[in-house]
């Protein structure tokens, strides 16, 4: 599966964007998907996971109230709602799929990784 993410872009403090990721193949309604970021000089981090129904949903501490992950299997797309941007969330960020369905925020168990989109928040 080939993914595609896209939405980012350069914000103020407080303000939203909506990230989407979009897949090729019509396995993606199988598979579990995931949000990751990284910030210049870390380690790339995990944000969300949805298991592949969309019922399931994970979030890392530091997103949870402000983040939300879902995904449309008819059109083959998952989405990033992110509220409240605050600055320490600026990143290039990177959805991903496993072939299992489950959700997980462990990164190490996504196979497929898309190209990333930076998302700047300026304070």
């Amino acid at each position: 599966v080939q993914l595609q993410a896209s939405g980012g872009g350069l914000v103020q403090a407080g303000d939203s964007l909506r990230l989407s990721c979009a897949a090729s193949g019509r396995t993606f309604s199988r598979y579990g998907m995931g949000w990751f970021r990284q910030a210049p000089g870390k380690e790339r981090e995990s944000v969300a996971a949805v298991d592949w129904t969309g019922s399931t949903r994970y979030y890392a501490d530091s997103v949870k109230g402000r983040f939300t992950i879902s995904r449309d299997n008819a059109s083959f797309t998952m989405y990033l709602q992110m509220n409240s941007l605050k600055p320490e969330d600026t990143a290039v960020y990177y959805c991903a799929a496993r072939v299992a369905g489950t959700a997980t925020l462990h990164r190490e168990t996504y196979r497929y990784w898309g190209q990333g989109t930076q998302v700047t928040v300026s304070s």
